[in-house]
């Protein structure tokens, strides 16, 4: 018997953000004068919340008030330019499709700020996911259960029924700390020795494997 609720991480896992996020972040950066970040350098700090992207990017010892304001500059850059680049991951959106026509209730919870995951869902994943959010003021972004708790109570799904997909080591732990499955993709942010190290027990190279593993 297959889980009954599939809940997503967003970038990484479903949306390829990476050279949108390293866009946006260079662009703060370097309208403060400080030096731009590589492409490697972005993908090793994100998946923490934009602000922890931020405050990883800016050089160590940066006064927090230059801080506050790449993460403004950020922020006003990125809602602009969150779809330049950004797309689904080959075979994402045949996944979720799939899923749906089986009857599992497809989720997204991401640590992205939520009006960038709304301004994205339509744009890739229209009448394909349920329920996407974002951070949220007074919800404690992954890998606090939080979010994957109030999903699962609003779709009515146990534990056992549910299971979480993501691309790192936050996700790992969010799924732990929520008690529920994990699957881990391999094609995302961090390198599989990493995923590894972190605990990922379930490990997926495509989506064929993952939509497998979903329906069992």
């Amino acid at each position: 018997m297959g889980y009954k609720l599939a809940i997503f991480d967003l970038d990484g896992t479903l949306l390829d953000t990476l050279e949108d996020l390293m866009d946006s972040a260079n662009f703060a950066l370097e309208k403060c004068g400080l030096p731009k970040r590589t492409y490697s350098e972005i993908r090793s700090i994100v998946g923490h919340g934009i602000r922890n992207l931020i405050d990883r990017a800016v050089p160590e010892g940066t006064g927090k008030d230059v801080a506050d304001k790449v993460f403004e500059l950020f922020k006003e850059h990125y809602v602009v330019h969150c779809a330049d680049k950004t797309r689904p991951y080959p075979g994402v959106c045949e996944l979720l499709s799939k899923l749906r026509e089986r009857g599992v209730r497809v989720a997204v919870i991401s640590n992205k700020a939520d009006k960038a995951v709304q301004e994205l869902m339509p744009v890739y994943f229209e009448g394909l996911v349920d329920i996407a959010r974002g951070e949220l003021p007074g919800v404690p972004r992954k890998p606090a259960p939080d979010g994957v708790l109030g999903l699962m109570k609003e779709f009515g799904a146990l534990p056992e029924e549910s299971v979480y997909i993501g691309d790192s080591e936050v996700d790992v732990q969010t799924a732990v700390n929520s008690g529920i499955d994990h699957i881990i993709v391999t094609w995302g942010f961090r390198d599989r020795d990493v995923l590894i190290a972190a605990g990922g027990a379930v490990l997926a190279d495509d989506t064929c494997q993952v939509l497998k593993l979903i329906l069992k």
